[in-house]
C-alpha cells in the first residue's frame, strides 16, 4: 500500500462524508462497500482501486464488522489515527442512535398493539435473512478453494461444522471457528502457529461466564466485537444465548426483534448488541455495549493497518481464513435454526414464509423484507392477531 495521499483530506471533511455514509447505509456491508468506493475511489479519487482492494481484502481477514473496519481503515489513509478514528465514529453513530431510540419504543414496558405487531412480523422473517445472508457469502468463499477434490471436501465439513455448531453448541461457536481454521492449516503442512494473530488467544475463552451487572455486558459486547469473524450474524447464536438463556436480560422474542433492528438500522449487524445492552441497563448499557463492542475494530485497524501487507501475503493467514470463512458461513445458516425457534404465532410462519419467497424466490434486498414484515405484523395485530 502506498504511503498517505497528498494534498492531505481535512478532518472536517472525513466527518461529513463519513457521517453521510452512515445515515443513508442501509443494507449490509455490500452497500458500505459500494459508498465508500465510490467516494473514495470514483468521485474523489482519494485511494486508487488497488489500494482500495487491498483494504477489502485486509479488512476482511479480521474478526469484527468488515464494513465498519474498511470504512476505519479509509479515514486512516487519509488522515491517519486521528482520521480513522473520526471517520470511524462518525459511519457508527448514526445507525447507533438509529436503532437505540428504536429499541426505547419497541422494548417498553407497555408498548401499542401495532408497534408489538411489526415487532413480531419483524422478527419472523430473521430466519431468513440469515439464510440468505449465508448464501450470499457462498460464492466468493467457494472460488478462494482449489480445485483439489480433498479442498473441496474439507470446505463442505468445514460448512457443515458450522452450521451444527450454530444450531446445537451456540456458545462454544468461535471454538469451532477455530479448529476448522488451525485444520485447513494444518492440512496445507503450514505450522499451526499464526504469529502475528494474537487476537485468536481470546477464543479458548469466549465461553467462559462473567458475573451479571455491567462486567458481564461487557465481556458480551467484547466477545461481540472481538470475535464476530466474518460478519456480525456469526455472533449472533453466542450472543443469543448470553442474553437469553444465561443472563435473562430479554426473552427470545424480544431477541429476534432486536436482531430486525440491526437489519432496518444503517450500520452493521453488529450494533444489534446495543438492544442487547438496552435491555440489560437501559440507554448508558446500549452505550457501554456498543463501545466495548466496536473498540476491537478501532484497535485491530488502527494500530495493524500498517502491516496489512503482510497480513494479506502470509499463507497462513490465507489457510486460516479458508477453514475459518467456511464454517463462519455454516454458523450463519445454522443461526436460523435457534432463531425460528423463537417464533411463537402461527401467523407469524405466514411472515417467514413471505420473506423467503422475497428473498430467494424474487431474489430481494434484506431491508425490504424486514421492513414489509413488520408492516404484515402490524396488520395481523391490528385484525386481532396476538402479538
Amino acid at each position: 500500500m502506498s504511503d498517505l495521499p497528498e494534498p492531505e483530506v481535512r478532518l472536517a471533511t472525513i466527518a461529513r462524508e463519513w457521517a453521510r455514509i452512515g445515515v443513508i447505509g442501509f443494507g449490509g456491508p455490500p452497500a458500505h462497500i459500494a459508498l465508500l468506493r465510490r467516494l473514495c475511489v470514483d468521485e474523489r479519487a482519494w485511494l486508487s482501486a488497488q489500494d482500495f482492494e487491498d483494504g477489502i481484502a485486509a479488512t476482511n481477514l479480521l474478526p469484527g464488522p468488515a464494513s465498519t473496519q474498511l470504512a476505519i481503515f479509509c479515514a486512516w489513509r487519509l488522515r491517519g489515527r486521528l482520521g480513522g478514528a473520526i471517520g470511524g465514529l462518525c459511519f457508527i453513530v448514526p445507525g447507533l442512535a438509529a436503532i437505540l431510540a428504536l429499541a426505547a419504543l419497541f422494548m417498553a414496558a407497555h408498548p401499542p398493539t401495532w408497534v408489538r405487531g411489526a415487532a413480531a412480523g419483524a422478527g419472523a422473517a430473521v430466519p431468513a435473512v440469515a439464510l440468505s445472508a449465508a448464501l450470499g457469502l457462498v460464492p466468493a468463499s467457494w472460488r478462494r478453494v482449489t480445485d483439489d477434490r480433498a479442498a473441496r471436501t474439507r470446505w463442505v465439513c468445514y460448512f457443515l461444522a458450522g452450521a451444527a455448531a450454530a444450531a446445537l453448541v451456540g456458545p462454544y461457536l468461535v471454538l469451532i471457528l477455530l479448529v476448522c481454521g488451525l485444520f485447513e492449516v494444518a492440512s496445507l503442512r503450514i505450522p499451526r502457529t499464526l504469529s502475528g494473530h494474537g487476537m485468536w488467544a481470546l477464543l479458548p475463552v469466549a465461553s467462559v461466564p462473567v458475573t451479571g451487572g455491567l462486567a458481564a455486558l461487557s465481556w458480551v459486547a467484547l466477545k461481540v466485537g472481538a470475535l464476530s469473524y466474518g460478519g456480525g450474524f456469526v455472533i449472533i447464536p453466542l450472543m443469543q444465548h448470553d442474553a437469553v438463556t444465561t443472563y435473562h436480560w430479554m426473552s427470545g422474542t424480544q431477541f429476534l426483534n432486536a436482531v430486525a433492528l440491526g437489519q432496518v438500522t444503517p450500520g452493521p449487524v453488529v450494533q444489534t448488541v446495543a438492544v442487547v445492552g438496552y435491555a440489560a441497563g437501559g440507554v448508558g448499557g446500549g452505550l457501554l455495549a456498543a463501545l466495548v463492542a466496536f473498540a476491537p475494530s478501532f484497535g485491530f485497524v488502527l494500530g495493524g493497518a500498517p502491516h496489512f501487507d503482510r497480513l494479506r501475503s502470509s499463507t497462513r493467514a490465507q489457510a486460516f481464513f479458508v477453514g475459518a470463512g467456511a464454517a463462519v458461513i455454516g454458523a450463519i445458516a445454522g443461526a436460523a435454526i435457534p432463531l425460528g425457534r423463537e417464533i411463537s404465532h402461527v401467523w407469524q410462519l405466514g411472515v417467514l414464509a413471505a420473506a423467503v419467497g422475497w428473498l430467494f424466490g424474487l431474489r430481494r434486498s434484506v431491508v425490504p423484507a424486514i421492513v414489509g414484515s413488520g408492516v404484515l405484523g402490524v396488520v395481523a395485530a391490528l385484525a386481532g392477531a396476538s402479538p
